[in-house]
């Protein structure tokens, strides 16, 4: 039955198109998923990766994961990033894959404040595995799923599509806030072209974010610096929203973090991290604690996320030194 349950959902979304963005639990750990305009505001290359497991009760049901890289580029005012994201849906009934490039530009209004604008293009595609699906007509009462379907296949079950995305961040000592808009040409996933999906695309998705940083002890070269920051996170696409709010924290080499998240239709889960910072190399471990109604079916779901910022040349390191505006976003290095 959870077999079956699950082929259900990945039809129904391959047939309304009113899928939701997947978004992970540590946002801040995957900067170019969030927000374009992240490119590029580290002080040195970085790259990451993410993996997200989500309810693995219910027969693992959707898996997410992501890599990126992106730099600044100085003399341009600049950044660029290139982003790879991948989402499996029902055991591999329903699979997402989206690659795009990146490119944000860096308008600095003084030493301590600067906004910056960020574009993305790349492609998005989808895939159906039709032959994962089970049909109510497949399902004998007595022997279960022995007699074949009458639905008809689709005639192409796998979709690439043009999606184009944008940004703004701004960004103080202590403090940033951004906002993007992801799909502006509302990248069309229909399989199944019935009148109902006609015309229809990936809704757009409204993402609104901020924190601030409060440090406690500065760094040195045995140790990051310790600070707590506040933030959040309210993300809208079709019918779907959700508010993120917590604060991360980090003391010496180690780090964590809480979070609570509201679906506005009820509360929907507890966010603990916890992770360690040592040289160029970040990691994080986080667990999504359900508390609405399907606590103690889902399973919950299980984040890792792996972060290096390349910031050993000493180039690098003297500008990291020099500046104001990033100081808050140093907490991703």
């Amino acid at each position: 039955m959870r077999k079956l349950y699950v082929a259900f959902i990945a039809l129904f979304a391959a047939a309304t198109l009113r899928a939701q963005d997947p978004l992970f639990s540590q946002f801040y750990a995957a900067p170019l998923q969030l927000n374009p305009a992240f490119a590029g505001s580290a002080f040195a290359p970085r790259l990451g990766v993410n993996y997200r497991h989500q309810w693995p009760g219910f027969d693992n049901a959707y898996r997410t994961y992501s890599a990126y890289y992106e730099q600044s580029l100085d003399r341009l005012n600049s950044g660029i990033g290139f982003l790879l994201e991948g989402d499996n849906a029902g055991s591999g009934i329903y699979k997402t894959t989206r690659f795009s490039a990146i490119y944000a530009y860096q308008l600095n209004i003084s030493d301590d404040l600067a906004l910056k604008l960020g574009v993305e293009a790349g492609v998005h595609q989808t895939a159906l595995n039709w032959d994962k699906l089970t049909f109510p007509d497949q399902i004998d009462d007595l022997n279960g799923v022995i007699n074949p379907s009458a639905e008809v296949r689709p005639d192409n079950t796998n979709k690439a599509e043009l999606d184009i995305s944008s940004g703004l961040l701004l960004m103080g000592r202590k403090y940033w806030m951004g906002g993007a808009l992801k799909h502006l040409n509302t990248p069309n996933e229909t399989f199944l072209l019935i009148n109902q999906n006609l015309g229809r695309g990936l809704p757009l998705r409204y993402t609104l974010h901020g924190g601030g940083l409060i440090e406690l002890e500065p760094g040195n070269k045995l140790r990051p610096a310790s600070f707590i920051s506040p933030n959040f996170l309210f993300a809208t696409q079709g019918p779907y929203r959700q508010l993120n709010l917590g604060a991360y924290a980090g003391v010496g080499a180690i780090f964590g973090g809480a979070w609570f998240r509201h679906t506005f239709s009820n509360s929907d889960a507890v966010i603990l991290l916890a992770g360690f910072r040592q040289g160029i190399v970040k990691f994080g471990v986080s667990y999504d604690i359900t508390v609405s109604g399907l606590a103690g079916r889902t399973g919950g779901a299980y984040e890792v996320s792996l972060g290096i910022a390349l910031d050993q040349d000493e180039r690098l390191k003297n500008r990291k030194k020099q500046s104001n505006i990033n100081d808050c976003l140093r907490m991703f290095q």
